[in-house]
């Protein structure tokens, strides 16, 4: 049940409306705050060096304080805020998908989690269909203590 509600299309909406607008009052309030993200679906403009990128944990925080702060705003469902990144302090636009946003941090506290998350991009290949029974077997023989189970 809890799977097909967050994945509900009205359960996104009401997740991204909430965000949007805790993400407002945060601005209006002056107050610095940390995003805990999931960095699959974030892009940087310009693109970030691949040692930088590889760096990154599938969750990232991003905390948003002075410069950062100060050029952070929201557009349509996105956050988008500059930051410098390595040691050369290399400048990138971060674009952040609001439903990206798994936790909003405040002072090492989270003050919102998220369990929604974007739509996932449609890939061009087909579902891949595994027989659950053979991986099953395949998982089983895979240890020679159980070859000992099967009757032969």
């Amino acid at each position: 049940m809890l799977y097909e509600m967050i994945k509900d299309e009205s359960y996104m909406n009401l997740m991204n409306k909430h965000i949007q607008e805790l993400l407002l009052f945060l601005f209006e309030q002056e107050q610095n705050f940390g995003i805990l993200c999931k960095i699959e679906h974030l892009s940087f403009e310009p693109d970030l060096p691949d040692n930088i990128r590889s760096d990154f944990r599938p969750m990232t925080l991003f905390f948003l304080a002075g410069y950062t702060f100060e050029s952070a705003r929201l557009d349509n469902d996105t956050l988008i805020f500059e930051a410098g990144f390595g040691e050369e302090n290399i400048g990138s636009f971060v674009q952040v998908p609001l439903l990206s946003i798994m936790q909003i941090i405040v002072d090492e506290t989270p003050i919102f989690v998220n369990l929604a998350s974007p739509k996932e991009v449609a890939s061009n290949q087909p579902p891949k269909r595994e027989n659950g029974v053979e991986n099953s077997m395949a998982s089983f023989l895979s240890n020679p203590e159980n070859k000992k189970f099967i009757k032969e």
